[in-house]
This record gives structure tokens, C-alpha cells and sequence, in this order.
């Protein structure tokens, strides 16, 4: 995959600026759950989340996967 992803940003412009706006996206999700972490430490602090969650442990865990890994690693490349 990120062969091709490096591809599309050598060779099509076009897509490459899709690909930019992806990694835009995903960095205004992981900004959404870090604000959502603050959120819920303030409201629950350490208890128990929805659904039998560790609360704002669990949410912390998440704030750094991203939701395209590939595209990142091409634009480290780049």
C-alpha cells in the first residue's frame, strides 16, 4: 500500500492533494479525541466508561493511532 501511495504522490497531483486533505482529517480527529479525553477526565475522572471501558485510560490510548497509518509513513518518506 504505501508503495502505491508513494506513486500517487510522485506522479498525480491531484490525488496527492486528496491524500494531504486525509492527513488533515486525521489530524483533526486525533485533536477531537484529545479534547475528548480532557472532557471526560474532568466529568468521570478514572472510573469506568460507557460500555465497560476503562474511562479516560482506555481514550488515552487512542489519542495517537491514527486512522491512515499508511499515509503517514509515505509522507515521512517523502
Amino acid at each position: 500500500m504505501q508503495e502505491v501511495l508513494a506513486r500517487v504522490y510522485r506522479d498525480d497531483s491531484g490525488a496527492a492533494h486528496i491524500c494531504e486533505r486525509l492527513i488533515d482529517l486525521d489530524e483533526g480527529m486525533q485533536e477531537w479525541r484529545y479534547r475528548h479525553v480532557k472532557m471526560v477526565e474532568r466529568i468521570i475522572g478514572e472510573r469506568s466508561g460507557t460500555g465497560g471501558s476503562t474511562g479516560a485510560s482506555y481514550l488515552r490510548n487512542t489519542l495517537f493511532s491514527p486512522m491512515f497509518p499508511d499515509l503517514w509513513a509515505v509522507r515521512g518518506r517523502l
